[in-house]
C-alpha cells in the first residue's frame, strides 16, 4: 500500500465563497476523494492550523508520498517543518506539489532557485502531453484543456528538471512548463501547475488521473531513517582483502 498524506492549507475555503462553493470540504478533501478509490493508496489529510501543521516526525515517517497544496500563507509556514519535511524528501519520501506549492519553503529549499514565475488570473490553458512515456503520462490524452485557469509563464526559475511532463499554453500566448520531475536524495517530486482555487481543476478526470499517476511514481523503492550523511570509511576495502 503507498501510504498518501494529502496537505492543504484550507484558508481559502473557510474565508472565500466562491471557492468554498467549489471545494467545500477543501481542496485536500477533493484530492483525497479521488486517491482513495484507489485500492493500492490509503490516504490522511493535515491543514496549515494543525499543530506542527499536521506534518509531524510520526506522520511523514509513516507517509510514502506528500502531496502538497498552499498559497497565502507561503511566509508563514514553519521552517522547521520545512526543513524536516525537505529531510524526508532526501530520506525517499515522494512530493507531488501542486500549483502555487512551487513557492512553497519546502521547493525553495528543495530546489535551491528563487522559483519565480509570471502570472495573470482569468485565462484559458491548453495542457500537452510533451514526455508521452512517462509514467506520469500513462492514460492521459495528447492535451487537456482547461477552460479557466491561472495563467503562469515562463521564464520559470527551476533548476533543470529531469523531465518536463506536461507543457502548458495559454490563451494569452504564453507557455510554461507545467509539469515536471526531480530528484532529491532518494526522493522523487513532481511539480504541477494547474489547479487554482478559483476554478473546479481537481474535479476533472483527467486532472485526476494525473495526480493519481504521479503518487505511483513519487513511491519510494527504499526509505532510509535520515539522509545520506559523510561515512568515514576504515580499513579501505583492498585492506580488509589483504587481511
Amino acid at each position: 500500500m503507498i501510504r498518501v498524506t494529502v496537505w492543504n492549507e484550507f484558508h481559502h475555503e473557510k474565508t472565500q465563497e466562491p471557492v468554498r462553493k467549489i471545494y467545500p470540504e477543501g481542496i485536500h478533501e477533493c484530492i483525497a476523494g479521488f486517491l482513495r478509490k484507489d485500492e493500492e493508496i490509503t490516504v490522511r489529510t493535515a491543514v496549515f492550523d494543525m499543530p506542527e501543521h499536521g506534518l509531524t516526525e510520526d506522520v511523514l515517517s509513516d507517509t510514502d508520498v506528500l502531496v502538497f497544496w498552499n498559497h497565502m500563507l507561503q511566509d508563514e509556514f514553519s521552517d522547521e517543518v520545512a526543513e524536516r519535511v525537505k529531510r524526508h524528501v532526501q530520506a525517499g519520501m515522494g512530493l507531488v506539489v501542486l500549483h502555487s506549492g512551487h513557492y512553497s519553503k519546502i521547493m525553495r529549499l528543495l530546489m535551491g532557485t528563487s522559483m519565480t514565475l509570471r502570472w495573470r488570473h482569468g485565462d484559458r490553458e491548453r495542457l500537452f502531453v510533451t514526455c508521452p512515456s512517462h509514467p506520469i503520462a500513462q492514460g492521459v490524452p495528447a492535451w487537456i484543456d482547461i477552460p479557466e485557469e491561472e495563467m503562469y509563464g515562463e521564464y520559470f526559475d527551476i533548476p533543470k528538471p529531469d523531465d518536463v511532463v506536461f507543457t502548458g499554453w495559454f490563451a494569452g500566448g504564453e507557455v510554461f512548463r507545467s509539469g515536471c520531475t526531480f530528484t532529491r536524495g532518494l526522493g522523487k517530486i513532481f511539480y504541477f501547475q494547474p489547479g487554482h482555487e478559483e476554478y473546479p481543476i481537481y474535479h476533472m478526470p483527467e486532472i485526476q488521473q494525473i495526480i493519481s499517476n504521479a503518487v505511483h511514481w513519487c513511491a519510494p523503492f527504499r526509505r532510509l531513517d535520515a539522509p545520506f550523511d559523510n561515512v568515514a570509511v576504515n580499513p579501505s576495502i583492498e585492506e580488509e582483502y589483504r587481511e
